[in-house]
């Protein structure tokens, strides 16, 4: 099953995680949290690893709707979406909010996990 939507950017590593977070800007997501796995692997285990960032990504009108009609719908929330490094370059790869979305089987959720898909399919194409 494939459970999220990606693309595979030929940038420094960086780069890429400053365009995703303005891409995401740009269609009304803001970041909630950012996690560097790396740097929290190194720290909390002593262990070496990719480069890999985790963006929780949110639109608060998005979220406000999706509660107001699920209130349970908040712990599949923030949205995720990843950068990380590969051989062959950079990889952003989000969440596919319709997955998500689907496991609530409630389908009034359905056009508004729409809605963040399309979104998360132009933060992608600005990449």
């Amino acid at each position: 099953m494939d459970y999220t939507i990606q693309k595979k950017v030929d940038d420094d590593f960086d780069s890429v995680v400053e365009k995703t977070m303005s891409a995401l800007e740009d269609e009304g997501f803001g970041v909630l949290c950012d996690i560097d796995v790396q740097a929290t692997f190194a720290e909390k285990l002593d262990e070496e690893f990719r480069q890999y960032r985790i963006l929780g990504a949110c639109n608060p009108q998005l979220a406000f709707e999706g509660l107001a009609e699920e209130i349970e719908l908040g712990a599949l929330l923030p949205c995720n979406v990843i950068v990380y490094e590969t051989d062959d370059g950079v990889t952003v790869s989000a969440v596919d909010p319709k997955q998500l979305v689907g496991i609530t089987d409630n389908p009034e959720l359905d056009s508004i996990s729409e809605e963040v898909a399309d979104r998360f399919e132009r933060v992608l194409n600005e990449l």
